[in-house]
């Protein structure tokens, strides 16, 4: 799992927007990540459809759907799986250039070796470009313009509002990872 929790963690490194000159202002951006660790059990498996039932440590049972699984033969029921789900959400603001919004998505997937216990980890990155085209220090609010139109805001520290210019961009970066790998079971004595 170690390798799975490397992939993961440099995956959320290089798919993170930067630039390398951002002026000379001071930009402002806010990141979180939430990391969810578990153990599931196999409950059932079906190599033919490509999908196993996992029941989590509270007892809830979902099937997961697994279209480039290629050794579901070696998952038996009474299996533990280990997982983990990492999730990161980056704000930034970066000096504008007249460019206009827009996003893009990038995925990869990854299986463990033949060497190892079955498992992989799956990965997508959205990143979403909007413009700033007003902001009203009086009021507190801003108009970010994205690829579906204009939406006004309330800014939560008006301080960032007076480090912005209208044309500025905002990036939005939203990264998912699933990690998954079967587990050694100890042998019953």
């Amino acid at each position: 799992m170690m390798k799975f929790t490397t992939l993961t963690l440099s995956l959320l490194l290089i798919t993170s927007v930067s630039f390398a000159d951002q002026g000379t202002r001071d930009m402002p951006s806010i990141s979180t990540t939430q990391v969810m660790q578990i153990t599931a059990q196999v409950m059932a498996v079906s190599v033919e459809n490509k999908t196993v039932a996992l029941k989590g440590p509270q007892g809830n049972v979902r099937v997961l759907e697994l279209p480039d699984a290629q050794r579901l033969d070696e998952v038996e029921v009474g299996d533990t799986v280990a997982a983990e789900y990492v999730q990161n959400l980056t704000l930034e603001l970066f000096p504008g250039s007249g460019g206009q919004p827009g996003h893009g998505t990038m995925s990869a997937k990854a299986r463990a070796p033949e060497s190892e216990r079955p498992g992989g980890i799956v990965t997508e990155t959205s990143i979403y470009m909007a413009v700033v085209r007003e902001i009203d220090l009086e009021n507190n609010t801003f108009k970010l313009e994205w690829e579906d139109g204009i939406k006004d805001y309330m800014a939560r520290d008006p301080e960032n509002l007076k480090k912005a210019k209208v044309g500025d961009y905002v990036v939005a970066t939203y990264t998912t990872a699933l990690a998954m790998q079967l587990q050694e079971v100890p042998e019953a004595n």
